[in-house]
């Protein structure tokens, strides 16, 4: 959807880094390395963007060139090397609804997740956490209990990866290891249990 509007798909898969990490910035080669997109094609469409000031750019000494030693103060100087970065420009006229699109987008996107899921699955739980939730770095981003036949369950994974540009990471487990570790108050389904998250399906608690 996203990619027939704006016509092309590096343009949809920059924006969506960019959008899910604002104040975050990064340099070219990082961004076609995230997206997995050639770094000419991610050139092309961040000139664009920052000409009509959807994104902007800031030149920053990467953290690796500030750390290395140098024998004086003058030479340090000479030797530091700029590098371009970009980000989204959240001052930009048409910022908010650019992220409320996108992040529609998204719901839709994990709304047909959901669904591929409950076709190949019996589930008893599940709960978007996570990137879902905006919890970069979480100990999982998905949590289903019940079961599931897995490399159906990968394939269905993969697909949305792909479509939202961005690794998911699931945990599956049946209801009696489910129970187990709540009773032992298990510190990994206890940061998911009582952290923040979006439950799809509970037929545990009722």
């Amino acid at each position: 959807m996203l990619e027939q509007l704006f016509g092309s798909k590096t343009r949809v898969r920059l924006l969506m880094l960019l959008l899910n990490n604002p104040g975050k910035s990064f340099y070219l080669r990082e961004i076609s390395r995230k997206i997995k997109v050639q770094l000419n094609s991610v050139r092309r469409e961040v000139l664009y963007l920052e000409k009509v000031s959807i994104i902007k750019s800031v030149k920053i000494i990467p953290e690796v060139e500030a750390k290395k030693p140098a024998k004086n103060t003058q030479r340090k100087k000479k030797t530091a090397q700029y590098k371009k970065f970009y980000l989204i420009n959240t001052e930009s006229v048409i910022y908010p609804e650019l992220k409320a699109m996108f992040l529609k987008a998204q719901l839709l996107l994990e709304k047909n997740l959901i669904n591929e899921i409950e076709k190949i699955a019996q589930v008893q739980y599940l709960a978007l956490t996570g990137v879902f939730v905006g919890m970069e770095n979480f100990s999982t981003d998905l949590l289903l209990i019940g079961k599931v036949n897995k490399k159906n369950l990968v394939r269905v994974v993969k697909k949305f990866e792909r479509a939202l540009n961005r690794p998911i990471n699931y945990t599956v487990m049946p209801l009696s290891e489910f129970k187990y570790r709540q009773d032992i108050t298990d510190r990994f389904l206890y940061d998911i249990i009582e952290g923040k998250k979006i439950v799809v399906i509970d037929k545990i608690s009722k």
